[in-house]
């Protein structure tokens, strides 16, 4: 099995830290990315927040982007549950 660190980024474009923080919103909290001008995520960190979701529009990107996700990904994540 193969573990690598990823960036940021690439988690925030496969809208997993959207789901996640769709998760963690149920509790109140939230991941917050720390984007500069040129794209680059420099710091992230938990909040305790009031947030309970998101705005229908978000809601329609994310899932789009974890089903792409899951889409692609769907062969090396069965391979990785059946070694």
């Amino acid at each position: 099995m193969e573990i690598g660190k990823k960036d940021w980024k690439e988690f925030q474009d496969t809208g997993l830290l959207w789901w996640i923080n769709r998760i963690l919103h149920t509790f109140g909290w939230a991941i917050v990315l720390v984007q500069e001008d040129d794209g680059t995520i420099s710091n992230a960190y938990p909040i305790r927040c009031s947030f309970r979701g998101f705005e229908y529009v978000d809601e329609e990107s994310g899932f789009k982007k974890v089903t792409k996700f899951m889409n692609d990904e769907s062969k090396q994540l069965l391979s990785e549950v059946n070694t």
